[in-house]
């Protein structure tokens, strides 16, 4: 079984990228937060960070009492994803990327010479080098290369940071034994419980685990999956159909009420719309989510003839918020989700909805949007929040800087036309 896949991990992404930025960083615990305040959690952690026991989720508040020197930088996303599409040309060079898996997460297909494992070290190293030369000194990977997509991306997670970790067949299974459950990708805080419960609590008793059992564990062919994965086979999947399209925000101090809650969740409303429309998606349910300060939530959802329509989708939200309870309680952070996708030529536009007229309009405002900025044509509704919410990554899904429009090119725009 020869070797025929190269992961790379960037480490500490976000946090790694303000150390390259700001040279007084290096060397020191920092954290990346999404707003300035002691609430909100850390979404990224230096490494000397994390040997003081900080994490990505830790609240900042409790994050400077473990560490009293530590360095607090606001989130630069855009900055991120400008970091991300450079690491990939520059990967490039050395190899050919097959896919982005996320932000910080890409893989490459060996072949020929490549695959036998000194020249594929070899190729692990010279991507390393190349990325530090071209991209940054501070910008470190951890490289894993194995016989299929799974053993690789496990690969990067046995050793951290800077690491390059070869599984070959010859490894399988022992290699894996030393790793705890939640450390393989596709068992996640849900699964670890079920497998318990077949008696299956390390992963050498996964890996001893027959076909059927792991079937039954799984409740499907994922069960066989991730036995075949585990045993170096290459697995095809089936491709995947979007079911969401969703953002969250964590409010700041000054928006934490009712009106600021409900001008926040209008605009993510409005984000999701226009994301919908250029990924090319209707939705036909939209659920909406508050968590307050002290720890209550309230969520509702609901269904709909399915629509591109920002209007629509509106309109959907303000019956939602109508029902919701704790009008004494402070709201600290809020999210959207549009959910029952189907691609656009899949739907049939509702009959009592103007149709034609309506896309029409959403296309003007949506083109408006990219050429001036985000907020130039807005519905009223986030007047308040215009400034919130701004571009976001979740790790698996990285903006699109075409949709995600700021200030930054507003300017350049302005000054073009002077």
């Amino acid at each position: 079984m020869p070797l025929t896949k190269l992961f790379i991990d960037f480490n500490s992404y976000f946090a790694s990228i303000e150390q390259q930025e700001n040279p007084k960083l290096r060397g020191k615990p920092v954290i990346v937060v999404p707003t300035d305040a002691n609430t909100t959690c850390a979404i990224a952690a230096s490494y000397e960070a994390k040997k003081l026991g900080i994490r990505t989720g830790t609240i900042v508040g409790e994050a400077k009492k473990m560490c009293p020197g530590l360095k607090i930088v606001l989130a630069r996303h855009r900055l991120y994803i400008e970091y991300h599409h450079k690491l990939v040309e520059t990967v490039h060079t050395c190899i050919p990327v097959d896919m982005v898996h996320s932000i910080d997460e890409m893989s490459c297909t060996l072949i020929g010479k490549q695959c036998q494992k000194e020249n594929a070290i070899e190729l692990a190293q010279h991507i390393k080098k190349t990325i530090k030369e071209k991209v940054g000194e501070v910008i470190r990977c951890s490289i894993g290369i194995a016989p299929n997509l799974f053993l690789a991306k496990t690969g990067t997670d046995m050793q951290k940071p800077d690491g390059l970790v070869v599984i070959e067949e010859k490894d399988l299974p022992q290699i894996l034994y030393k790793l705890e459950l939640k450390e393989l990708y596709g068992i996640g805080r849900r699964m670890e419980p079920r497998l318990r419960l077949f008696g299956i609590d390390t992963v050498e008793k996964l890996c001893a685990a027959n076909k059927t059992t792991l079937r039954k564990v799984w409740g499907g062919i994922e069960g066989e999956r991730m036995y075949s994965q585990l045993r170096g086979e290459v697995v095809q999947r089936p491709p995947t159909h979007r079911s969401t399209i969703g953002h969250s925000h964590v409010l700041e101090p000054s928006l934490r009420t009712q009106e600021g809650a409900y001008g926040v969740l209008n605009r993510l409303v409005q984000k999701a719309a226009t994301r919908m429309r250029y990924l090319g998606y209707v939705a036909g349910g939209m659920y909406i989510g508050v968590r307050y300060i002290g720890g209550k939530r309230w969520h509702d959802d609901s269904s709909f003839s399915h629509t591109e329509n920002t209007t629509e989708l509106l309109r959907v939200f303000d019956n939602l918020w109508s029902n919701r309870p704790f009008d004494n309680l402070k709201p600290l952070a809020v999210g959207v989700t549009l959910f029952k996708l189907l691609e656009w030529d899949q739907n049939t536009p509702s009959f009592f909805e103007e149709y034609d007229k309506m896309r029409s309009l959403n296309k003007a405002v949506d083109k408006l949007n990219r050429l001036y900025g985000s907020t130039s044509v807005y519905y009223a509704g986030s007047q308040k929040a215009l400034k919130s919410a701004p571009m976001r990554i979740a790790f698996t899904q990285i903006p699109n800087l075409e949709i995600e429009n700021d200030e930054k090119k507003i300017k350049l725009i302005r000054r073009r036309g002077k």
